[in-house]
């Protein structure tokens, strides 16, 4: 019912701002609000994305909890989402999203709400015993050498070097 209320209201709350803003300062300065917000939107995305990704591999690196990073990153795609969709009350949201002390408080509202029963990082356990190897870099394994037994079965084209 929720989604049904957003799908509803949005568009509408949309439709009056490009009617005020439109009214206020004219139809050119309105496109071009709408497009230039977009493509500041785009590069600000890119630019907070490459960040996440960083502190995401960082955590996975440092073996720390990945929630956080994971969180922020689905918020930046979101707000790239919402600043591409043309509007001016979407854009507010996907700007808002962007700006870190706005995810942290999403995030600290989404966490509280939020009911974990089970988290394991690493490995599952297993039954079996672990063995231990030895730090070498050796791999024991068997090869058979098939040599160049296979043979063209047409003639190159011409357009690559063989």
């Amino acid at each position: 019912m929720w989604f049904f209320a957003l799908f509803l209201i949005i568009p509408l709350i949309e439709i009056a701002l490009f009617i005020q803003v439109g009214g206020l300062i004219g139809l050119f300065p309105t496109l071009a609000f709408v497009v230039l917000t977009a493509i500041t939107g785009s590069m600000l995305i890119r630019r907070q994305g490459a960040r996440e990704m960083a502190n995401l591999r960082s955590s996975f690196e440092n073996l720390n909890d990945p929630t956080e990073p994971l969180a922020h990153g689905a918020m930046i795609l979101f707000s790239g989402a919402l600043l591409i969709t043309p509007g001016f009350f979407t854009d507010a949201v996907g700007f808002a999203l962007l700006v870190p002390p706005v995810r942290n408080a999403v995030f600290k509202w989404a966490k509280s709400r939020a009911h974990v029963t089970h988290f394991q990082m690493g490995s599952a356990q297993s039954t079996e015993p672990q063995r231990q190897y030895p730090n070498d870099t050796v791999i024991d394994g068997e090869f058979e050498n098939l040599g160049d037994t296979k043979k063209p079965t047409h003639e190159p084209s011409g357009w690559t070097r063989h």
